[in-house]
């Protein structure tokens, strides 16, 4: 059963939600990303260098079990995954820039994961440890979960924009309610050991908000000082925020052999969707629509 639904289940409800993401999206919005590409430069920037940075910095003066200071690490050098996708489409931020850098993110951390988990056992636990990540698995992922889905919405936008857009509103409950079930199916099935865990380690709780929110921060403020915009600012905020926490429990069980680093992406996982949600949703409101209401003022006079 567990393996059934991590082979077929999993990946096609997936690529459901992307699918659904993707009726949203126009071909003109990937073409003004790559036209202009500080926002995906800042995003790249911000995911592969400035988080790990952060996760580095953050659990690198504590006290914390060297195995659990890897697993931040670990968590950190993981790409933004579906959920950051959907977020992005239920707060209306820029969806093609999202999807862009999740794809991108995913391709990059064949060189960049490696490099950081191996720093991070370096430094905090002393052994060295070379990691191969499944280069296949990957790309079949990125392409067959992410790319074919989207590109499906898109084409079905292209023929049918009505259809699309009537079926928008009601999509995002759907959409939701899917990944909410993919959250706790793979809690039950993939994360059950860990869990059992949890209050052993509820101390990591404290740091994983920490490096949560203070990355979407970071991120947001690194979006608007090179001048992305508040729109793309908060994008690049959400895709930090989310990671794919199942592929950081996949490397820390199968690849590393360590159930410790694994239950750091298990307590980070459980409340980050809903933490990124707030903190997006707040940076909207009240940076985003402030920013609009200027620039429709200074229009004005």
């Amino acid at each position: 059963m567990k393996e059934l639904f991590a082979e077929y289940a999993l990946p096609a409800t997936l690529a459901i939600i992307m699918g659904g993401m993707g009726l949203s999206l126009e071909f003109i919005d990937f073409k003004q990303i790559f036209i202009r590409p500080r926002p995906i430069l800042t995003g790249l920037f911000s995911q592969m260098i400035l988080l790990p940075l952060i996760a580095f910095l953050l659990v690198g003066f504590t006290n914390l079990d060297p195995y659990v200071k890897v697993g931040f690490i670990l968590i950190a050098a993981c790409p933004g995954g579906t959920a950051s996708n959907l977020v992005t489409h239920l707060l209306k931020g820029n969806l093609a820039l999202c999807v862009s850098l999740s794809s991108l993110n995913s391709l990059l951390i064949l060189i960049t994961l490696p490099l950081y988990v191996s720093l991070a056992l370096g430094l905090f636990v002393g052994e060295a440890s070379t990691i191969h990540l499944p280069i296949s698995t990957t790309i079949k992922e990125v392409f067959f979960v992410i790319a074919i889905p989207v590109f499906t919405g898109m084409m079905i936008r292209w023929w049918r924009k009505s259809l699309a857009i009537s079926l928008e509103k009601p999509l995002r409950y759907i959409m939701t309610l899917l990944l909410l079930g993919v959250f706790i199916v793979v809690i039950f099935f993939e994360e059950k050991e860990e869990a059992a865990q949890f209050g052993d380690y509820i101390e990591i709780l404290p740091w994983a908000l920490i490096l949560n929110i203070g990355s979407m921060i970071a991120g947001f403020a690194v979006g608007m000082y090179f001048g992305t915009g508040p729109k793309n600012s908060y994008t690049i905020s959400i895709e930090v925020g989310l990671q794919n926490s199942a592929l950081a429990i996949f490397i820390a069980k199968t690849l590393l052999e360590n159930n410790t680093m694994a239950v750091v992406a298990v307590i980070y996982s459980s409340f980050t969707f809903f933490t990124t949600a707030g903190v997006a949703w707040l940076l909207k409101r009240y940076v985003y629509n402030r920013y609009v209401v200027q620039r429709k003022r200074d229009w004005g006079s």
